[in-house]
């Protein structure tokens, strides 16, 4: 590690002494790298927003050029609103409810949890804590099926119904979330000076009101990275909401409702496009609101 960092201070003085037409070709260079990056990315991106906008049949022998018609954009989102097949108005509500409560609750545990746990100098605080980076080490595929087989047990031992549930989907996502949220928390946290809290605390303030009142307000970036990075996930995800709803089932998010919309053998794939983008652009919307955050939480507990 001593050596990698010598390593690195050395390459770093080198740049700054090297002369301006040199510093001009790095530049060049990164930048030559950073848009190619860019345009790899925005493909597929790329790819949906023009797909959306044709039939089925140019979408597959035309994938890549530009539609004759945009206004085939605008048919493909009304036909998707109106088609009952689809149910993507009830979709976009289940998917808003099961992501905005998940998102409430991961966030205000978390960070409470963090906070005590930063505050609290002691071996249990540090087990526990350890506990929660165990948590980001299992993988999902390890767990899926137990907690499957977990939520029945609930449902046979005290009739509460987990399964194909809204409180079994936010539950599920509580427990998957709050690890990284806990970690990433926790990080900022170490970073707030003690003495706010000794200050307020003097003036009389309580656990709970040095919490919210003077704690909360300072972790804003972070709220806002727990926030759009578990949004994004959760928004996205197929696989839990598979597993806890079902597919083709009474309770559905977007993704259970596209993968059902694109059935076994015909596949209307300019409406599966259009069903897609409309699914995408909330997550970009917030992405671009938020971005200046993320960064900005994710290193603020690297340094003291």
């Amino acid at each position: 590690m001593a050596t990698e960092n010598s390593t690195a201070v050395k390459d770093f003085k080198d740049y700054k002494q090297a002369t301006p037409t040199k510093k001009k070709v790095v530049k060049v260079v990164l930048f030559i790298i950073t848009f190619i990056m860019f345009l790899l990315t925005m493909f597929p991106f790329f790819i949906v927003i023009i797909n959306s906008a044709k039939s089925s049949l140019e979408i597959i022998t035309e994938p890549i050029l530009m539609p004759e018609n945009w206004g085939n954009l605008i048919k493909n989102v009304v036909e998707i609103w109106n088609k009952p097949s689809l149910r993507y108005p009830s979709s976009v509500l289940t998917s808003v409810i099961i992501t905005v409560i998940s998102l409430l609750t991961i966030s205000l545990f978390s960070s409470m949890a963090a906070w005590v746990l930063v505050r609290t100098k002691t071996k249990t605080s540090t087990f526990i804590f350890m506990l929660f980076i165990i948590g980001l080490i299992i993988p999902f595929q390890v767990v899926m099926f137990p907690l499957v087989a977990l939520f029945r047990n609930i449902y046979l031992a005290t009739g509460i119904k987990m399964l194909r549930t809204y409180y079994g989907m936010i539950f599920a996502y509580i427990g998957f979330g709050t690890p990284l949220s806990v970690f990433l928390f926790h990080g900022f946290i170490k970073s707030v000076p003690m003495a706010l809290e000794e200050a307020a605390t003097i003036d009389g303030c309580s656990k709970p009101r040095v919490f919210f009142n003077m704690i909360v307000p300072v972790l804003k970036p972070i709220f806002v990275t727990v926030l759009i990075l578990n949004g994004i996930w959760i928004w996205n995800d197929f696989l839990l909401p598979s597993l806890i709803l079902g597919v083709g089932q009474e309770i559905q998010t977007i993704p259970l409702a596209i993968r059902a919309f694109a059935g076994s053998f015909v596949k209307k794939w300019d409406l599966i496009m259009t069903t897609v983008l409309m699914a995408a652009i909330p997550v970009i919307i917030g992405f671009l609101f938020g971005q200046k955050h993320i960064i900005k939480g994710m290193v603020a507990g690297t340094i003291k």
